[in-house]
């Protein structure tokens, strides 16, 4: 049997005596696309902060490609690949020095570092952009960056945060066509927190989080039939709003709450 590339298993984390997360479970198989979908203060970007060895769990375990996020870090990381909510990059640096810079913190050798900077810029149509600095870039292309240092390491698995907030609609596309492609090519995971439907529907599987617990996980569709029928976009807003909470809109992008 082929070790999971992500596997979180009771995960709990409380602020005082609310619970952010209340026992979740999940797996990731290599080369499975699985969005995350709940409404702002759902608790998503708390899993990604577990999952990413930021916060400790209360209680839960974390592994990546086999690696304990709790007693092997380090390795666990090695596997990991992030596209965050907020931009992480250096924004007066060039495209070309930010991936270098990461390339660094991984150990990659020259050669490679070289060879695979190349190829990505050329993947994503920024081997004109390499020498500008990030801050010159369209918000589309500075994801698009951001997508290629997540990558650049080959992580068994990807995790996106939310990661078309306040990108135009062409490049949002452009943003999950690039991911689709990510995971036909290379079966890598990838694990893309989201609060529009209609990104959901691009995965092979979605989990439903409201208020720090699970409430559905299947396909697209299996999802929409578990709670209790209808588009996938009208099972989602009445499970989350009989769940005690009203959900967001899935119309327009706009940041997560704090959770």
């Amino acid at each position: 049997m082929s070790v999971a590339a992500l596997a979180a298993e009771g995960i709990v984390k409380r602020y005082g005596e609310r619970a952010a997360l209340d026992g979740v479970s999940l797996t990731l198989p290599p080369g499975q696309w699985v969005a995350l979908l709940g409404p702002n203060g759902a608790g998503k970007s708390t899993l990604f902060a577990l999952l990413t060895g930021l916060f400790a769990a209360d209680a839960g375990s974390v592994h990546i490609a086999g690696h304990d996020m709790r007693r092997q870090p380090a390795l666990a990381l090695r596997e990991l690949g992030v596209v965050y909510q907020q931009s992480a990059l250096d924004l007066d640096l060039s495209v070309e020095r930010n991936l270098r810079f990461h390339a660094a913190l991984h150990g990659m050798p020259r050669a490679m570092t070289a060879e695979r900077i190349a190829a990505a810029l050329q993947r994503h149509g920024l081997t004109g952009d390499r020498g500008r600095a990030v801050r010159e870039l369209s918000g589309g292309n500075r994801r698009k960056v951001e997508l290629a240092r997540a990558l650049l390491h080959d992580p068994a698995v990807l995790l996106m945060d939310e990661p078309t907030v306040g990108l135009d609609p062409r490049s949002r596309h452009d943003l999950l066509d690039a991911t689709a492609e990510r995971v036909q090519q290379q079966q890598t995971a990838v694990l893309w927190a989201t609060h529009l439907v209609e990104e959901a529907e691009r995965a092979h599987r979605v989990l439903v989080l409201h208020r720090g617990r699970l409430l559905a996980d299947g396909t697209p569709a299996d999802v929409a039939a578990a709670l209790g029928g209808g588009t996938l976009e009208q099972a989602f807003l009445r499970a989350t709003a009989a769940a005690g909470r009203p959900a967001a809109s899935p119309a327009t992008p706009q940041s997560e709450t704090q959770e």
